[in-house]
């Protein structure tokens, strides 16, 4: 486990860099315009605890493989959602391939497979690819009812 690994992500208001952790508490925040950013980072079996289920505000999970073709599709358009609740939502992306432990926990039997975690617990599911204004609708309503049980 990393603890000390960044990303770097393009501030959607100002378009600067920034450097952002992939583990913190918080929500990031450019370094110039202060807007929040949009929080994308890749996490696998071994960092996933301290990337996904620590977070202190809601994660969208993206489970997918490089060899997949709606993965291809989907993940533009999570990023897009992503951007577009910045501050709201962090996305993790998770390559089933590389992750074995993972895809056990979360019984990933097809990809794209997508989740909204709160605390580490699942609670929405959805399988396949979307467009970013039918995942972003799944994503809003799921973490709007984050301590019920939602998705299918």
């Amino acid at each position: 486990m990393n603890t000390n690994r960044t990303t770097t992500v393009t501030c959607p208001n100002c378009g600067r860099g920034n450097r952002i952790p992939v583990a913190a508490e918080g929500r990031p925040v450019c370094g110039h315009c202060k807007q929040p950013l949009p929080w994308i980072v890749d996490a696998g079996d071994d960092d996933f605890a301290e990337v996904a289920d620590n977070a202190t505000q809601p994660v969208v999970v993206d489970l997918w493989a490089t060899w997949c073709g709606p993965c291809r599709m989907v993940s533009p358009a999570l990023e897009h959602v992503a951007r577009d609740l910045a501050g709201r939502i962090k996305l993790v992306k998770v390559d089933v391939d590389k992750t074995p432990r993972l895809s056990q926990r979360f019984e990933v039997q097809a990809v794209p497979t997508l989740l909204v975690l709160d605390q580490g617990e699942t609670v929405a599911r959805q399988a396949g690819a979307a467009p970013a204004d039918v995942l972003r609708s799944w994503v809003e309503q799921a973490i709007a009812g984050r301590h019920t049980t939602a998705g299918g």
